[in-house]
């Protein structure tokens, strides 16, 4: 089992979010991750200041879409944070949900062929071609090659998805996928459409990671890791996949109210509204009931955990926790 750190937003300042990705490392992370959320801290800028901090843990970008930035940005972005890292960076490309890019105005109804189409010409320009291309969603000239020699011509692509044929797609042309496992019993439930697009793929894929990402709060006592999980339960929640949210019982229709409220800027109301069952949304507990859930994702198919959320009351101290407590039950 891998294990990755996802730093969100609301963890603090980007000094904060390097501090963090510095500790992870340190407790023995594999990767760090960066979601690339609509009206949100930019990635590239975050990733460029734990790349400098750092120097072994793998940085990746989540949820980096080919529609508010454009292919050509995505490899030249991508090539340049891996010279700066020396060849530690992951493109995590694709999408969560299509609701926070439709807040723009973005239509993203083509999603599917964009990103097999995007996935082609940024692969492309890091190997040095010349991607002339017409294509349903993309049309480029010859004038199309890098200008530069990346460091690496395979940076691995890992795409973000929703929906079985997104996630089949994802199994089909990714390195990797990034899955929400929110809820985590829905683990088994992302992963089988993944499987069925990476066996219609020509050539084996061993190396292949699916990095499911789940919400974390750690903690020793299990009521304080709790009710930290509150407030990604009242944001995000309303924004999971109803298949999803059947796995533990619940459905869209029990988050409406939530989303109502996280609208109309009454964000204490809708986390007053988290019930005990929304709180299985995420991994939450004592080390030792971490550990157990992080079993039950291996033998589901996760081979690469991705933690991120609260982390915990304290996220310093969970970082720590994971890093004294939880990875190394997984490493001997």
């Amino acid at each position: 089992m891998r294990f990755g750190l996802r730093l969100i937003e609301y963890l603090g300042s980007v000094p904060d979010l390097v501090r963090l990705a510095v500790a992870g490392e340190k407790a023995g992370f594999d990767s760090v991750w960066f979601p690339h959320d609509t009206f949100m801290r930019h990635t590239w800028v975050t990733t460029s200041a734990v790349a400098t901090a750092t120097k072994r843990i793998r940085i990746g970008s989540v949820g980096t879409n080919p529609y508010t930035t454009h292919p050509v940005e995505l490899a030249t972005y991508a090539a340049t944070l891996d010279e700066l890292s020396g060849g530690r960076f992951i493109l995590g490309m694709g999408l969560h949900t299509l609701d926070m890019i439709g807040w723009a105005g973005v239509d993203a109804s083509d999603y599917l062929q964009r990103h097999r189409e995007a996935v082609h010409l940024i692969r492309g320009l890091w190997r040095g071609d010349v991607m002339e291309y017409d294509g349903e969603v993309f049309q480029w000239g010859p004038e199309c090659y890098l200008r530069f020699k990346p460091l690496r011509p395979d940076i691995p692509i890992y795409l973000s998805a929703f929906g079985e044929d997104f996630l089949r797609l994802s199994g089909e042309i990714g390195d990797g996928s990034l899955p929400m496992i929110t809820p985590p019993a829905s683990a088994k439930q992302m992963i089988a459409p993944i499987r069925e697009g990476l066996a219609a793929r020509p050539d084996p894929t061993p190396d292949y990671v699916v990095s499911g990402c789940g919400w974390l709060s750690l903690s020793t006592e299990k009521a304080a890791a709790s009710e930290v999980m509150k407030n990604l339960a009242a944001y995000f929640g309303p924004y999971l996949e109803d298949h999803a949210l059947r796995t533990i019982g619940l459905g869209a229709h029990d988050f409406a109210p939530l989303r109502e409220l996280v609208d109309a800027g009454r964000m204490e109301e809708a986390r007053d509204r988290v019930t005990p069952e929304m709180l299985r949304l995420g991994i939450a507990g004592t080390p030792a009931e971490v550990i157990d859930q992080i079993h039950e994702l291996a033998d589901a198919g996760i081979n690469e955990v991705n933690l991120g959320g609260p982390l915990g009351p304290d996220p310093k101290e969970a970082i720590r926790l994971m890093g004294e407590e939880v990875i190394p039950a997984f490493r001997k």
